[in-house]
C-alpha cells in the first residue's frame, strides 16, 4: 500500500465534524453548573432521610428520670417513702399544734400580767401621795395592800410556766416591763421604810418568786432601781418645801452609793445602760437641791460659819 495511502490527510471539514460534540458536551455541562449556582438553597430537611420519633407515655418518662431503682412505668412498690406532699402536709400539721398551744400559753400569761400592771398602777398611785401633806403609815399602807396582790399574782404566772418547763426566757418578754416597774417601787416604798436599799433577794422573796425555774430576772432587777432614781428628785424638792432640809443630805449619800455601785457593772450600750445614765441626771438634780440648801445654812446641824468655812 503506498505510503500516501497510509497517511493520508483529512480535510478541514472533517475535523471540524470530530471536535463538535466535545464542544456540545462542554457547553451543556457549564449550562448545567451555572444553573446549579444560581439556584435557590434547598432545605436541609429535604436532603436528610426522615427520621422515625417513638413517642412514650408521660408517665413513663418521669419515671425514667427518677433518682430510685424503680424501672420505666413499674407501679412503686409499698416499701417506698410517702410522697412528699404527705410529708410536708405532716410536718406542718405538727407546727401548727405547737404554735396553736404555744399562743393560748401566752393568753393566758398575758391575763395575768394585764392584772399585774393594774396593781402596779393603783400601787403606784398610792405612792404618789408622799409628795403630799399626808402621812406615811397610811401611804405606805395602800401601796402593800397592792403589793400582797402582785404576790398572789406571781404565783399564778409560775403555775402557768411548770407547764412549759425550761421555756422561762421564751415568755419572759410577756412581763419584764411590769416586772421592772413592780421593782421600782417596791424599791422606792423600801427606801422610805429603811431608807436603805432593797436586795434582790428580797424583791424575790416580796414577790413571792424563788431563785429557781421561775425567779426575778437581775436585769429587770437592776432596770427597776433605775426607775426608782427618778422619783427622788421630786421627792427632795417636796420635802425640803415641807421644811424637811435634811432629806436632800439622806438622798444625796444613797443615790452616791447606787451609782458608784453600779460603776462597777460592765454595761453595754443596751437598755439598762441608758437607764443607768439617767440615774446620773437625778443623781445631779439632787445634788443641787442640797447645793442650795446647804448655801442657805438651812442643813440641820451646821451653822453658816461652818457652811461658809466649807
Amino acid at each position: 500500500m503506498p505510503f500516501g495511502v497510509l497517511f493520508k490527510k483529512k480535510s478541514p471539514k472533517t475535523q471540524c465534524s470530530a471536535m463538535r460534540p466535545t464542544a456540545t458536551a462542554v457547553a451543556a455541562t457549564a449550562a448545567a453548573l451555572r444553573a446549579a449556582f444560581f439556584a435557590p438553597p434547598v432545605a436541609a430537611s429535604r436532603l436528610l432521610p426522615p427520621r422515625r420519633v417513638l413517642l412514650l407515655p408521660l408517665h413513663c418518662l418521669s419515671s425514667s428520670y427518677s433518682s430510685s431503682a424503680v424501672p420505666p412505668c413499674a407501679s412503686p412498690s409499698d416499701s417506698q417513702p410517702p410522697p412528699l406532699p404527705a410529708l410536708m402536709d405532716a410536718q406542718f400539721e405538727s407546727f401548727r399544734a405547737q404554735l396553736d398551744g404555744s399562743s393560748a400559753l401566752r393568753d393566758r400569761i398575758r391575763a395575768v400580767v394585764s392584772e399585774v400592771e393594774s396593781a402596779s398602777r393603783a400601787a403606784t398611785a398610792a405612792l404618789l401621795l408622799v409628795h403630799q401633806p399626808v402621812p406615811l403609815a397610811d401611804v405606805l399602807g395602800k401601796a402593800k395592800l397592792q403589793v400582797e396582790v402582785i404576790k398572789g399574782l406571781y404565783s399564778q404566772l409560775a403555775e402557768i410556766l411548770k407547764e412549759c418547763p425550761g421555756q422561762y426566757y421564751r415568755y419572759h418578754g410577756d412581763w419584764r416591763t411590769e416586772t421592772q416597774t413592780v421593782v421600782s417601787m417596791l424599791a422606792f416604798t423600801h427606801w422610805l421604810e429603811t431608807g436603805g436599799l432593797l436586795t434582790h433577794a428580797e424583791a424575790q422573796e416580796k414577790l413571792g418568786l424563788s431563785s429557781g425555774e421561775f425567779g426575778l430576772d437581775v436585769e429587770d432587777y437592776l432596770t427597776g432601781l433605775c426607775f426608782m432614781s427618778s422619783d427622788f428628785p421630786r421627792y427632795v424638792v417636796n420635802r425640803v418645801t415641807s421644811g424637811d432640809y435634811d432629806c436632800p443630805r439622806k438622798v444625796l449619800s444613797f443615790l452616791t452609793d447606787l451609782h458608784a455601785s453600779f460603776r462597777m457593772l460592765n454595761l453595754r450600750n443596751d437598755f439598762l445602760r441608758k437607764k443607768f445614765d439617767g440615774v446620773k441626771y437625778d443623781l445631779r438634780r439632787v445634788e443641787e437641791v442640797f447645793y442650795d440648801v446647804k448655801i442657805r445654812g438651812l442643813v440641820p446641824g451646821e451653822s453658816k460659819q461652818e457652811v461658809a468655812q466649807s
